[in-house]
């Protein structure tokens, strides 16, 4: 339990350490093994790193940005620099060069990790432009050739270099760490962090302890008891992201293992390796995954079709009756089993055949996806957060899990509703401020209340049910109101839809953008007419195929039949790029940056509305 002494993250995880001792803790992936540092030796390497870090002078609460993908190295920086009452500022791995410039600026960064020489080729880019940046730390090793292109007045040191530092001051006061962790305060800055935005300059977003350790504790009462040191989570979020780093600390409180991916991409043979019982996650992992076996049952046989089919509507029926507290028959039960052994098992055996819970976040899951998920026995608890409530302040709760919705609060939160329906939260694990921007921080917080931006409404037996954000609502000049989120996600299911992207305000009908991947047409590349390899194909080939397009539109007559008249999608242009962060569509945690896309197709969406207003 997180009690009024333990109300800070340092204090908290010696008590954790004392707790655990030689048991597993934390561990990463290498060569096909899971190599775990124990609750002592993972106690021994903070306190090597943080020694390192005031060997370089670092004082209580200035800052050090970490840039790069998640790992357990990542991990052990950010806890040691906590520790060490500093502040961890982190960076998305995928910004560019000018991104990462203004958030070390604004953040005033002295110090900065980064992971790769691709990371340090940017600073290089923009170092003239970063006065307060003196030091650089690398968890891989760097050439010789790039590391001569820094300013002279900037230290570098790789981190075996920088772990010895620290060894050497370790051992001259093996109790320092805790001396400094015995100081810590409620109110000390843990950590900014900066919100990817899908429009504007990103805010960052001021933590403190006090906050962090609250959502900690909301977060072990709402599973109290369903957890222990058996279970193992494999995290792969970006540690930059707030979902992420929450999932990087639950070890805190709900006294799992926890294991660092190789990377996203070696994430299925990882998941054979580790084989966890929990796991957050974002609904992109499940739409590739539902995508993916989609394409394989169309690609099957017509036995394999029918028996999947049979399998899904089975299933169906006996969750249905659980999910309304009614009890299934026999029948039902039996059919049950049986689809879950001949087709659905093999879903689940995917994720290493022993995941309890999948928690996730970040944004909306489709209530079909869930769906699926939950016939091949994985449990999907879907929940609501921000960077301002460090992430979770909802979620289905393990006894009732109902789809389309972000679950209940927890802990301490409270939730209310302003008069437009915009949802406001009230807790203790709120942000503090945004950092240099007291107007960005009135415009959000009044009278202890937090102004989300999102639009909801609570369910009969109190569940939270998002509707959209509140800016990207669509009013169309009949005067209807359409929640452009609810359609986009509905479309996530569809076979040749990867992203859909609603348009519509102030017009008479709706139209969309679609960003389409080149994977969902291998299995028919030979009817494309095409004629090169697919690794060759292109979107923007795809995109103007003609019988790409009319997949497509078949895809988006089959999402209309499921749509009120007012809110189908009358035309639509397929992108000629696919929809990534690199590419700019997309934010890190992988929302629309809908005033991006929208610049960039603004004379085709123009065309799109061109012959309505001409006629009217």
């Amino acid at each position: 339990m997180v009690d009024g002494n333990t109300r800070v993250i340092g204090k908290l995880l010696m008590k954790v350490v004392k707790k655990g001792g030689d048991l597993d803790l934390m561990g990463s992936i290498s060569d096909g093994r899971i190599n775990f540092y124990s609750y002592n030796s993972y106690w021994e390497v903070l306190n090597v790193l943080a020694n390192g870090f005031r060997e370089l002078g670092l004082a209580v609460q200035d800052k050090v940005a970490i840039l790069g993908n998640t790992s357990l190295e990542w991990h052990l920086f950010d806890m040691s620099i906590i520790a060490s009452r500093a502040v961890t500022v982190p960076i998305y791995p995928t910004y560019l060069a000018e991104e990462v410039e203004f958030i070390s600026n604004h953040s005033g960064a002295s110090m900065m990790v980064i992971d790769s020489a691709d990371q340090l080729e940017k600073i290089i880019r923009v170092q003239k432009k970063l006065p307060a940046l003196r030091t650089i730390i690398s968890i891989k090793e760097v050439s010789d050739l790039l590391k001569g292109n820094l300013r002279n007045d900037i230290k570098f040191f790789t981190m075996e270099e920088f772990k010895k530092l620290g060894e050497k001051r370790y051992n001259e006061n093996k109790h320092w760490l805790e001396e400094i962790v015995a100081q810590q305060q409620g109110n000390d800055v843990v950590s900014i962090i900066y919100t990817s935005g899908t429009t504007g300059e990103p805010k960052g977003t001021v933590i403190s302890n006090h906050a962090f350790t609250t959502m900690l504790e909301n977060v072990r009462t709402a599973f109290q008891g369903k957890f222990s040191h058996d279970d193992c989570s494999l995290t792969f979020l970006p540690l930059s992201h707030v979902l992420g780093r929450c999932d990087s600390m639950m070890f805190l409180v709900l006294g799992y293992r926890t294991v660092y991916a190789e990377s996203v991409d070696a994430l299925v043979n990882n998941l054979a390796i580790v084989r966890p019982t929990i796991m957050f996650a974002v609904p992109r992992i499940f739409e590739k995954i539902y995508a993916k076996v989609m394409e394989q049952v169309e690609g099957g046989s017509f036995i394999k079709k029918k028996l999947f089919a049979w399998a899904e509507e089975v299933t169906e029926v006996y969750y249905n009756k659980i999910e309304n507290e009614e009890a299934p028959s026999m029948q039902e039960i039996l059919n049950h089993k049986l689809a879950y052994k001949l087709v659905l098992s093999k879903i689940y055996n995917r994720f290493g055949g022993r995941v309890r819970y999948f928690i996730s976040g970040g944004a909306p899951l489709s209530v079909k996806i869930i769906k699926f998920l939950q016939n091949a026995n994985l449990t999907i608890l879907e929940g609501y957060g921000l960077t301002e409530t460090i992430a979770p302040c909802c979620v289905n709760p393990t006894w009732k899990q109902v789809a389309g919705t972000v679950g209940i609060p927890i802990g301490d939160v409270q939730i209310g509703f302003a008069e437009d329906g915009e949802i406001l939260i009230k807790t203790e694990a709120m942000f503090s401020e945004y950092y240099k921007s007291k107007e960005h921080t009135d415009e959000v917080m009044k009278n202890g209340w937090f102004y989300s931006g999102d639009i909801g409404e609570l369910t009969a037996d109190g569940h939270l049910k998002i509707t959209d954000r509140k800016k990207d609502i669509i009013i169309t000049s009949g005067g209807k109101n359409i929640a452009p989120q609810k359609i986009e996600n509905m479309a996530k299911t569809q076979r040749y839809i990867s992203h859909l992207m609603v348009i519509g305000d102030k017009q008479k009908y709706l139209t969309a953008i679609v960003g389409i991947e080149i994977d969902r047409f291998r299995l028919i590349y030979d009817s494309l007419g095409i004629g090169k390899e697919i690794k060759n194909v292109t979107i923007a080939e795809l995109a103007v195929n003609e019988k790409v397009q009319a997949l497509v539109q078949a895809d988006i007559n089959a999402l209309n039949q499921k749509l009120a008249k007012f809110e189908t999608i009358k035309k639509f242009i397929i992108s000629p790029e696919e929809f990534t962060i690199e590419g700019g569509h997309l934010t890190p945690s992988l929302k629309l940056r809908k005033k991006v896309i929208l610049a960039r197709f603004s004379e085709k969406v123009e065309e799109m509305y061109r012959r309505e207003k001409e006629l009217s």
